[in-house]
């Protein structure tokens, strides 16, 4: 993960159907021959800049996005988020101080995972989704697209890929960290977009058992 360039950091998902004022535009994650090799899989990234904004495409999974950066005055997904690194959260946002800094949502403070912790991370647990804050932005800038592949975890950096498998069914994906949560229950262990919930199949019942993996990647 570590290998993913600084820029990766702050692109931001966003899809047509997400109100006008994102900016930056579009790219990609799909499906290439030879994706995973053992235990790594491998991103083919492409950046391209034009008068200031930055096109990216990755090449991984199973599916296409839009990549953009969510405007500051957009409202964030939690409304609890009070601090991040000990700023006001759009100016840790602003200043690219999200990462893995600690963070306060309702009094409480949540101390992230070091990179080199969250590439050894496996955990089983409930998961849940959420998807009605549409043209909001996550808690490292990006815009919340409802129907995107993205979620939300208390302790990981971000942002971070994770491979997400739901074990009522088997079905697996991979998803983008972009967000912090859950924070309602403490008996789950990340939320999904909507979604990532209806690819995983239990969108209709709310919440299911997964195990979530950090998955390592070698950017190509």
């Amino acid at each position: 993960m570590s290998t993913l360039k600084h820029a990766a950091g702050v692109l931001l998902l966003c899809f047509a159907t997400l109100a006008a004022g994102c900016s930056v535009v579009r790219g990609a994650y799909r499906a290439v021959s030879g994706a995973v090799t053992g235990t790594v899989w491998v991103v083919k990234t492409t950046y391209q800049v034009t008068a200031g904004t930055v096109r990216v495409v990755y090449r991984i999974g199973d599916v296409t996005y839009e990549v953009v950066k969510a405007p500051l005055e957009w409202a964030l997904t939690q409304d609890g988020l009070e601090s991040i690194d000990g700023l006001p959260p759009k100016e840790a946002i602003r200043q690219g101080r999200v990462k893995a800094s600690p963070y306060v949502v309702r009094g409480r403070t949540y101390v992230p995972m070091s990179m080199e912790e969250a590439q050894r991370y496996s955990e089983d647990g409930v998961a849940s989704w959420y998807g009605y804050e549409s043209g909001r932005m996550t808690a490292n800038g990006e815009a919340f697209n409802p129907e995107g592949l993205t979620a939300a975890h208390k302790y990981l950096p971000l942002p971070m890929f994770v491979k997400v498998t739901n074990l009522a069914n088997g079905r697996s994906l991979i998803v983008r960290v972009n967000d912090r949560g859950p924070f309602a229950s403490s008996d789950r262990i990340i939320d999904l977009s909507a979604g990532a919930a209806k690819r995983l199949g239990f969108h209709a019942q709310g919440l299911t058992q997964v195990r979530v993996e950090a998955i390592q990647i070698r950017e190509e």
